[in-house]
């Protein structure tokens, strides 16, 4: 499902039959910790929920390239520093959103694909080959 920057990998199914998996879901939080600082954090499942339905619509084999899950304040603070597009009160903080990127898809595909699950909020951030899924309101937008 995800890999990451320092070439982890997480492939592992996380709901079966209606329940969740604790062995599975700990692992996912500990993978889209903030590397930065090593936090993890109880990600909001209808986070990966959004993440899952959206790899399946897409028919893809591929696992994700994690950019960011969770974010410390102290993260998210250094991010905005840097970038005027990074969100004061970010779902990343809450545990409610990831920005990824796949190999095999543009950022088109994939903002398509999260925006048709209706379930949450989609930035396309073409010049940066990312998108942004979360599970806060339903929205979209480009970044």
């Amino acid at each position: 499902m995800f890999s990451g920057r320092t070439g982890e990998r997480v492939d592992t199914v996380y709901w079966i039959e209606g329940e969740y998996i604790a062995e599975a879901v700990r692992e996912i939080n500990m993978f889209m910790r903030d590397w930065r600082t090593s936090e993890a954090v109880q990600m909001d499942l209808r986070t990966i929920d959004i993440m899952s339905a959206s790899s399946n619509l897409m028919d893809i084999n591929e696992p994700y390239l994690l950019l960011s899950g969770y974010r410390s304040p102290q993260t998210n603070a250094m991010l905005r520093q840097q970038s005027s597009g990074v969100a004061r009160n970010s779902l990343h903080m809450r545990g409610q959103a990831a920005d990824l990127r796949l190999q095999g898809r543009t950022t088109a595909q994939m903002a398509s694909a999260a925006i048709s699950c209706r379930a949450g909020g989609v930035g396309r951030y073409s010049g940066s080959n990312f998108v942004h899924m979360d599970c806060g309101p339903i929205r979209s937008w480009r970044g």
